[in-house]
């Protein structure tokens, strides 16, 4: 009897970056209130996936020695497994690319590649699974990773309100981290230090203003914005100011800033050309930092 073999599926998890990150408060559930305008690069993790074989994750890649014991894309199968009991799993492999624990969802967008993965390999069944609340019960950015595109990311992050241009558009961009290690609870300690004011049960987060916008507006958007985790984030993991002062000071960059909780940063350039030559001055100046052109999107 001909044995029928099922195709390998890829997905690529694109970096997430928070071109604006505003904190808007305390919620009285202890969560903070956030307003996030976020993109994804061409820079990424590939994960693949063989349908049928036994539920199990290996990693390769440059930084895929940091992927050990528990992890998000092992936590995404068993939740969807729980989930649907019928659906078919099957291995997966992590091309480790992007640093972790680096405030561009790297975890994230694995978690939610993997959801896309066995979505693809179960159409049969995919019509009746609520994958928007699979993804929120995985972590804060793994809704706005599921869609992977450019979006305005607010509550926790589980609002996502995907945006459409005038037009067809990208983001020229550096992205660098240091690679210094940082804290483990990270995040929690800058959400600390940030000392949020509290918010009323009834708020509701403002809509994206700028949602029919072409390009330039929106860059004068992310300009005229902040992240409010930077300087809370720079004082935990002092090698931050380094990088963002080395990126603006990269001929052609219109403006530095964190993403995230940090350590990653990122500038933003007129033209991929541009881009790339600044990646090269950067890459020759810190050899020892993870320095990508990309584009946003």
């Amino acid at each position: 009897m001909a044995v029928h073999l099922v195709s390998p599926l890829t997905e690529f998890a694109p970096a997430k970056l928070n071109l604006t990150l505003e904190v808007l408060g305390k919620r009285t559930d202890g969560y903070h209130e956030i307003a996030s305008l976020v993109a994804f690069a061409d820079a990424g993790d590939v994960l693949t996936l063989r349908p049928g074989e036994d539920a199990r994750v290996t990693a390769s890649g440059p930084f895929g020695h940091s992927i050990a014991g528990a992890n998000l894309v092992e936590t995404a199968l068993h939740l969807v497994a729980r989930a649907e009991g019928r659906l078919r799993l099957g291995a997966v492999h992590l091309e480790k690319n992007l640093p972790v624990a680096a405030g561009i969802g790297g975890g994230s967008a694995d978690a939610a590649a993997v959801l896309r993965l066995l979505r693809r390999a179960n159409p049969e069944l995919s019509g009746g699974i609520d994958w928007h609340r699979l993804a929120m019960q995985l972590g804060a950015d793994v809704p706005v990773c599921l869609q992977s595109r450019l979006s305005w990311m607010t509550g926790i992050g589980e609002k996502v309100e995907p945006i459409q241009l005038n037009s067809p558009f990208a983001l020229h961009a550096i992205i660098a981290n240091p690679l210094v290690a940082v804290p483990p609870d990270k995040t929690a300690q800058v959400f600390r230090a940030v000392r949020a004011p509290p918010l009323a049960a009834d708020f509701i987060a403002p809509p994206f203003a700028h949602a029919q916008a072409g390009g330039i507006a929106l860059v004068d958007f992310i300009a005229s914005s902040r992240n409010t985790l930077q300087r809370a984030a720079s004082d935990i993991v002092p090698a931050i100011a380094e990088v963002l002062k080395d990126l603006k000071q990269l001929p052609g960059s219109r403006l530095a800033r964190m993403s995230g909780g940090g350590p990653t940063c990122f500038a933003i350039f007129d033209t991929a050309a541009v881009a790339e030559a600044a990646r090269v001055i950067l890459a020759e100046a810190r050899p020892q930092w993870w320095v990508v052109a990309a584009n946003l999107g």
